[in-house]
């Protein structure tokens, strides 16, 4: 039987991170992902927005480790030259029957201790967005994008230059905590390993329930809210990343750019009950209705489908925005486990920060091996 110090299950850009904090540490980890390729999930498929911190609820693990990670990840990506660009986004207010909602996110913002919001009003915006038609806007200048696929590569490669090897198509079917550490099914084959972090993104409640040991009532109930993006043929007129208020599930449908310069459009929030990424063409006449709202010269058929992203959402009804769990030892009481639930947005912006706080957790629980 293998034996190991730490493994990682997901090389999700969360997964990458911790994987790389734990090597970076002097331990020996290995990374064991079910696909065939890193990032295929919910870190592949979403905006690539690096979010300021002022969309959620104030002491919640999202505002917290979105607040930090924003500033590790611009300079992370400062210092390994990844893509990325400050881009600033403007929160819209369409009319003044939404403007005691604007004023709300102000003042959530700052109890986050998002600072820097200004606000822009329908002159000012005239000059700076003159497309855009709305009464009023938040203005984020810490709100940025990032080439999400070349933060991923960077993360592995320094957990493999600090000793990780990732083991792809190696996928976990179970485990039980032994007297020797957690005892891992992968597969067929056996590994025992002394720490175990369950980053599985989209399935970590499910595999979480695989492993011998752990009350069912600790793994969360979990939700899928997935979302399709419609591309923009052609140019567009802005230079800022445009977000109507949020909505329930989601930040509403707002307009990003990538770094080439491209719009698109998303995501809109639809609940299912299984991973599906399918794009159904007919959900593009909300995508004009909404759209249209705060740029109403928006082209018809001017709208392509492009991909989908699929948020993994913790069900709490005392929390029923929904929140990032990581569960340690105290929360379901098996020695050198660690499950993360519900990393969805800001999961990417959040990444090194989360890193390092179940890289704390982790030297609560070693386990040798």
């Amino acid at each position: 039987m293998e034996k190991v110090d730490c493994v990682v299950i997901g090389a999700g850009v969360v997964g990458l991170a911790i994987a790389r904090a734990l090597a970076q540490e002097g331990r020996e980890v290995i990374v064991l992902e079910a696909e065939s390729a890193f990032g295929q999930h919910t870190s592949s498929r979403n905006s690539e927005v690096i979010h300021a911190g002022m969309h959620y609820p104030a002491g919640s693990l999202k505002a917290l480790h979105c607040l930090r990670g924003k500033r590790l990840l611009y300079q992370y990506c400062r210092e390994r030259d990844i893509g990325h660009r400050q881009t600033g986004k403007l929160i819209v207010a369409v009319d003044d029957s939404e403007m005691p909602r604007l004023v709300a996110l102000q003042e959530k913002a700052l109890v986050n201790g998002v600072t820097d919001l200004t606000w822009m009003d329908r002159r000012v915006l005239a000059e700076v967005e003159p497309a855009l038609q709305a009464h009023a806007a938040l203005y984020s200048p810490s709100t940025g994008i990032v080439d999400s696929h070349a933060l991923m590569l960077s993360l592995l490669a320094d957990a493999e230059a600090a000793g990780a090897v990732l083991a792809l198509q190696s996928r976990v079917t179970g485990g039980q905590e032994t007297k020797d550490g957690m005892l891992l099914f992968v597969d067929g084959s056996e590994l025992l390993a002394g720490t175990v972090v369950n980053a599985a993104g989209l399935t970590a409640h499910v595999l979480a329930a695989k492993m011998r040991g752990v009350p069912h009532e600790t793994i969360p109930r979990v939700r899928y809210a997935r979302g399709v993006y419609f591309t923009l043929s052609g140019r567009h007129p802005f230079s800022h990343l445009i977000y109507p208020l949020p909505e329930p599930g989601g930040l509403g449908t707002h307009l990003t750019l990538d770094l080439a310069g491209q719009a698109r459009f998303g995501p809109d929030v639809e609940w299912i009950n299984h991973i599906d990424y399918r794009v159904d063409p007919e959900r593009v006449d909300g995508f004009y209705h909404s759209i249209r709202r705060w740029w109403p010269q928006l082209p018809q058929g001017a709208l392509s489908p492009a991909y989908s992203g699929i948020r993994p959402k913790v069900i709490n009804e005392d929390k029923p925005e929904g929140d990032f769990l990581i569960q340690g030892q105290e929360g379901h009481g098996i020695r050198g486990l660690i499950n993360l639930f519900g990393i969805e947005s800001p999961g990417l912006t959040a990444c090194l920060s989360i890193a390092d706080e179940v890289l704390r957790r982790c030297r609560q629980y070693w386990v040798p091996v």
